[in-house]
């Protein structure tokens, strides 16, 4: 797994986290199951990932309406350290590991019900109506699959597909060229979609995505 710099300001929020994230999980040690440890976590993630899920950086996705199984998944997987991402690796390898798997459900079911900021169009129409097409039709002939067989009609997610609806169009573009590279080692089925995307479609299918 390559080794990328952490940012102070990166280094000063895992380290605030962590504190707080320890401190939970010390305060917690009577208590049954996950969810009151989860019920103060959420105040840690919102830093980042904004109230009830709802991020307002593009350097942090959103959770609010992600299915729960999806989420789950991905936190025992930052946990594992089986997923990273470029600029915060070490920030959810650390939050993640003091995270077990009844407060990882937890968080995950809280996030499922929250309700997603409603979608904001960026970028010119060609290049949303470009992603629109490569969301609903894909590129027959170049290995380019229609991404709402998986994500669904509107990009709602299901299951262990994310919600793509509404998120941030650079992280998705992000995420969507990390594919490639070993920051993603469970996405072998993402890696195959992606395989014969262009940066150009990239952007646009991600454009698109922020606008539902």
């Amino acid at each position: 797994m390559p080794v990328f710099p952490i940012r102070s300001s990166a280094r000063r929020a895992l380290g605030a986290a962590l504190l707080g994230l320890a401190a939970v999980a010390a305060s917690a040690q009577d208590m049954s199951g996950g969810t009151d440890i989860a019920r103060r976590a959420i105040h840690v993630c919102a830093a980042c990932h904004g109230e009830g899920g709802r991020s307002a950086s593009a350097a942090y996705p959103s959770l609010a309406g992600q299915p729960a199984q999806y989420t789950a998944r991905q936190l025992k997987d930052f946990r594992a350290q089986q997923r990273a991402e470029a600029d915060n690796k070490a920030y959810m390898w650390g939050v993640s590991a003091l995270l077990d798997d009844d407060t990882i459900q937890a968080l995950a079911e809280y996030y499922a019900v929250q309700a997603p900021a409603p979608g904001r169009a960026r970028g010119p129409d060609r290049l949303l109506k470009e992603g629109r097409r490569l969301f609903e039709d894909g590129v027959p002939g170049s290995g380019i699959r229609a991404c709402a067989g998986c994500h669904g009609e509107r990009a709602e997610g299901a299951a262990g597909f994310p919600r793509l609806a509404g998120q941030h169009a650079d992280y998705l573009e992000r995420q969507l060229k990390g594919f490639s590279t070993r920051l993603r080692p469970h996405g072998v089925l993402m890696r195959a979609e992606t395989a014969g995307m262009t940066a150009q479609q990239m952007r646009a299918v991600a454009a698109y995505l922020q606008s539902l």
